[in-house]
């Protein structure tokens, strides 16, 4: 009698998240998890020391709208933020796009995520016909001139960073546990930790002594530590005075 084999699992028989796109398969690269945890994270702790938290302004997969004489023309960032901007569009309201035409100031650092579709796009190796769009690396370094540019791919872990030299992209060089970004005081470098119950290897901002700025819930949970240490402190404390009593011969109230 002729044997045959059990069928396999639809998860080796079927496409993988590999293999499908997430939404329109003819743009490529669009929001994975990663492209939504990472960017909070950068936002969360992105916080330069001489600007008000109303005087920053950081966004992500945000259209950005740079050429006046093309006003459909756009980029998508993965983050980028803006020194010396209200937080809320003319202080009132939650920008839909960010317009350099109405804004006036460009973005300080602008950081693409790495997809396999818009690679070249990001590092400034596709070519396009002159009614086209330019590509992205064009746009940050000679359109808009954004002073600093991330580039990081999550499935090899490589972070690469340029920075504004005579109007060209030069690669920067590592500072500490990463790239020092002067005009914020503030570096950005690779962590690894666990943020929103995922351990990996983590792009995130560090102050000038090199330590690791903190979320608003691991502030939290800081705050929270110190003050159950200052509560043991303190019934540790309470214990050895009442001892001390006991060993007088007095018999403190309890």
């Amino acid at each position: 009698m002729e044997q045959t084999s059990p069928p396999l699992s639809p998860r080796y028989t079927l496409p993988t998240m590999y293999d499908l796109p997430s939404e329109d398969p003819e743009e490529p690269g669009l929001p994975d998890e990663f492209h939504l945890l990472q960017p909070e994270l950068l936002r969360q702790t992105f916080c330069p020391p001489t600007y008000e938290a109303d005087e920053i302004f950081a966004a992500s997969d945000l259209n950005l709208y740079y050429d006046l004489r093309h006003p459909q023309w756009y980029k998508r960032p993965d983050w980028f933020a803006v020194l010396g901007v209200p937080r809320l569009y003319d202080d009132q309201d939650l920008r839909l796009s960010y317009v350099m035409w109405q804004e006036g100031i460009a973005p300080f650092v602008v950081l693409e995520l790495l997809s396999p579709g818009p690679e070249k796009e990001d590092l400034g190796r596709s070519l396009r016909d002159a009614s086209q769009p330019p590509n992205k690396w064009t746009v940050y370094e000679q359109i808009l001139r954004v002073p600093y540019y991330f580039v990081f791919n999550r499935y090899t872990d490589e972070l690469q960073a340029f920075g504004l030299v005579h109007e060209r992209y030069q690669p920067l060089s590592v500072t500490g546990p990463g790239f020092w970004l002067a005009a914020a005081e503030l570096g950005l470098g690779l962590w690894w930790g666990r943020y929103q119950g995922v351990e990996r290897l983590w792009l995130r901002w560090y102050d000038r002594d090199s330590q690791w700025i903190l979320t608003s819930a691991e502030r939290e949970a800081q705050r929270a530590d110190l003050e159950q240490q200052r509560a043991d402190l303190a019934e540790m404390e309470i214990i050895r005075l009442q001892r001390l009593l006991e060993q007088a011969g007095l018999n403190p109230d309890p």
